[in-house]
């Protein structure tokens, strides 16, 4: 990929509902030259799709922590995924370095509700304890822009 492909991804990563013509005036291409480019970016799977950002709030989730989760030795990445797939207020997961296993982004409508949910996770067989972190103000936050300039 390069700038040109970079700064195409930023455009449509800001609003995926752009036009080719509209990405094509703001990069300096023709719209066909900037669908050609879409679509071979989307051929080699550096975007693998388009989507909608919704504010969490808005759907009624007011309340955002993260959770790490320290578990049994053998556990693997797999077992803690398929494992987290069932909670629909997880909206993001990782294996970490130090001395947490996971850390795992969650959503929950309340206080009440964030309890509930990491009650059910450090209840999972495999994980020996949790400990928790609540969000009070996301500062920044990006959404699939590419590399950092």
């Amino acid at each position: 990929m390069n700038e040109l492909d970079e700064r195409i991804v930023r455009v449509l990563a800001e609003d995926a509902r752009r036009s080719y013509a509209d990405i094509g005036a703001e990069v300096g291409l023709s719209a066909p030259a900037v669908k050609r480019r879409v679509d071979r970016l989307r051929e080699d799977g550096a975007i693998t799709g388009f989507t909608v950002r919704v504010d969490p709030a808005a759907l009624g989730w007011e309340t955002e922590g993260f959770i790490e989760m320290y578990c049994r030795s053998n556990t693997g990445p797999q077992d803690i995924r398929r494992a987290l797939t069932r909670y629909p207020e997880v909206v993001a997961a990782s294996t970490v370095t130090g001395d947490a296993d996971a850390v795992v982004q969650v959503f929950a409508s309340d206080m009440r509700h964030f309890e509930a949910v990491l009650e059910r996770i450090a209840s999972e067989p495999f994980v020996e304890r949790t400990k928790s972190v609540l969000v009070l103000s996301p500062l920044l936050r990006r959404y699939g822009s590419g590399a950092p300039t």
